[in-house]
């Protein structure tokens, strides 16, 4: 497993919905950690490169409602 991190940027602020998505991205395939930056709009994804690309991470995100871009 190769570790990688990638940080994307939200696409509209935090609310109580988005938090509970982004507290279940990690159940999603491949992807190990998602942390919230302390300026809130940002996110900062730990992944397995072996099985995910930066494109997919992004993908797999939007399609879990977290609506996010590259940085």
């Amino acid at each position: 497993m190769t570790k990688v991190q990638v940080r994307f940027r939200l696409q509209k602020p935090l609310d109580d919905g988005m938090l509970a998505r982004i507290s279940d991205a990690h159940a999603l395939y491949g992807i190990q950690k998602v942390q919230v930056a302390p300026s809130l709009d940002t996110l900062m994804v730990e992944y397995d490169a072996t099985r995910l690309r930066p494109a997919e991470v992004e993908s797999a995100l939007t399609g879990a409602g977290i609506p996010v871009k590259s940085a």
